[in-house]
């Protein structure tokens, strides 16, 4: 069997009794905890200050009169101010991290009836954090006893997975997170759900860089602005969301842009400037098209990342920030890095969670219920409500989430599609004429300014020598590689129909096969 093993702190006031007969009449914690029918305490590590040693003794030699085969362990502790949280918690802290506690031979308990209430809490959180690898135990009298001195306890088990209500609660919560990520919209795409599932258990539990890729118009200025909202409900940061776009900054411009500057620093800088850096400590700065940073920037942005300083351009006096980093990027970081346009020091630095956000015509299953809140946003920004007759809607519907969709812009051309609708609709209805003359606009805005023959000529020797059959094929073919991230991306979208009906479908294979027939690979084509 374990050995019941009990810490506690010796109870200068609720434990000093005197020494006479009838102190047995009073409840004493300590000896209480001591004195259980149901509960033999092996051991006993009593923690006191060397001034209480006379009572600790006293409590010790009163634990063997009523448990002979409880072993007191008496430990000096000394706390200069029992209510400084800090010191508390650090002196409790090296303790149990100096004791050798065995979880598997003893059954652990920490006894927090005694101690100011910042012991209890520090307890608390040793506990439930597993510095101490056991339980909470409480003790208190029992005036309805025949012996007073006896009491009760209570054991307190903070493993939260065993109570249903409170997983149930976090779960709860969990959702709440992840739904506030999606801004409330409904999606049914389960590889993104689980993407932003995720990216909320780092947002409120991480302030490491977060580095979000994808095309254009994705969503990743949107999900940004909504780490940070979500970070702020929880009280996570006190400071402000401060974006900015480094396709913007150029030259000399961009590190005063960045780091600040001193008044003089460079000609026409008539005053001193807080960068963006410092204007986001205790806050969250995000780095949109972080790719486009130039080399010296990139390495004071990894300096100012590891070590929380920066030098303002003029400056060798040294500003402190404190911010979390998202960065941005619809470029590939790891070919920028084997050209030598970006740092890999850098990249390793905000990679260590690396999210990439799928194309709308990955998610084509979305695209009802962000059709619903794109005309939620232009009600609310307009004070006017439109909704699609049933044709209409389904028929704009049925081209959004077919192939010719090809939606290049993402989410941009699909929420400039619904405002351009709800502009345009009379009597505050979307007509089918109205969703006729749309879908002719998108497929204007997708069409490329140059013949076919030309995108195969980017790939073949001699388009010619196709078929005019082959040659259209091919080059839809080629349009969606180009526009795609990945080889599973691009499979997905050209052979979303068959796919369906296959137990196993391997998009990538299929679509290697299918170029290799012209003798083409997916690396010659996303080169181009």
């Amino acid at each position: 069997m374990k050995k019941t093993v009990a810490v506690s702190l010796l109870g200068t006031q609720l434990d000093f009794v005197g020494k006479r007969g009838n102190r047995w009449a009073r409840w004493r914690p300590n000896v209480s905890l001591c004195s259980q029918e149901d509960l033999q305490i092996n051991e006993l590590y009593l923690l006191h200050d060397e001034r209480h040693s006379r009572l600790a003794n006293q409590i010790t030699e009163d634990i063997y009169s009523v448990s002979p085969d409880t072993k007191v362990i008496l430990e000096t502790t000394h706390f200069i101010d029992p209510w400084d949280f800090g010191e508390v918690y650090a002196k409790l802290f090296d303790w149990c991290k100096e004791q050798s506690f065995d979880p598997e031979q003893q059954d652990l308990l920490f006894h927090i009836t005694t101690g100011t209430h910042v012991v209890q809490i520090c307890s608390y959180l040793l506990t439930e954090s597993r510095h101490f690898p056991g339980r909470l135990i409480q003790s208190s009298p029992d005036r309805d006893a025949a012996s007073p001195s006896v009491g009760q306890v209570q054991i307190i088990d903070l493993d939260l997975s065993k109570y249903d209500q409170l997983a149930n609660r976090f779960d709860i919560e969990h959702q709440e997170g992840s739904a506030f990520l999606k801004g409330g919209i409904n999606t049914q795409n389960a590889a993104f759900n689980r993407l932003i599932s995720e990216i909320e258990k780092v947002a409120i539990r991480s302030c490491e860089p977060i580095l979000l890729t994808g095309a254009t118009g994705a969503g990743k200025s949107q999900l940004a602005s909504r780490i940070f909202q979500l970070k702020k409900r929880r009280a996570m940061v006190k400071g402000e969301f401060v974006a900015v776009n480094c396709a913007t900054l150029r030259g000399e411009n961009a590190m005063a842009a960045l780091f600040g500057h001193t008044k003089g620093a460079f000609t026409g800088a008539l005053k001193a400037r807080d960068g963006f850096l410092l204007t986001a400590h205790h806050g969250v700065l995000f780095l949109d098209e972080v790719g486009e940073l130039g080399l010296e920037e990139q390495a004071m942005l990894l300096h100012a990342i590891e070590n929380k300083q920066f030098y303002p351009v003029g400056s060798d006096k040294a500003l402190c920030s404190d911010f979390q980093l998202i960065a941005g990027t619809n470029r590939d970081l790891k070919q920028m890095v084997a050209q030598g346009q970006f740092r890999e020091d850098l990249l390793a630095r905000i990679n260590l969670w690396h999210y990439q956000l799928p194309a709308l015509r990955d998610r084509r299953e979305d695209i009802p219920a962000n059709v619903e809140f794109e005309l939620t946003r232009f009600m609310e920004k307009n004070n006017h409500r439109v909704q699609f007759n049933k044709e209409a809607k389904t028929a704009f519907l049925r081209f959004a989430q077919s192939p010719e969709a090809l939606w290049l812009g993402n989410f941009r051309d699909l929420g400039a599609a619904i405002t351009r609708l709800c502009t345009l609709a009379d009597q505050s209805r979307i007509a089918l004429d109205d969703v006729h003359a749309e879908i002719e606009r998108l497929k204007a805005s997708w069409t490329a300014p140059r013949e076919s023959s030309l995108v195969l000529a980017d790939h073949l020797a001699d388009p010619s020598q196709l078929d005019n059959f082959d040659q259209q094929q091919l080059n839809y073919v080629l349009s969606v590689c180009q526009s795609a991230n990945t080889l599973a991306s691009a499979g997905r979208e050209l052979f979303n129909v068959s796919r369906l009906s296959k137990s196993s479908s391997n998009d990538s294979s299929r679509l290697q096969k299918y170029l290799a027939k012209f003798g083409l690979a997916w690396k010659d084509i996303k080169r181009q």
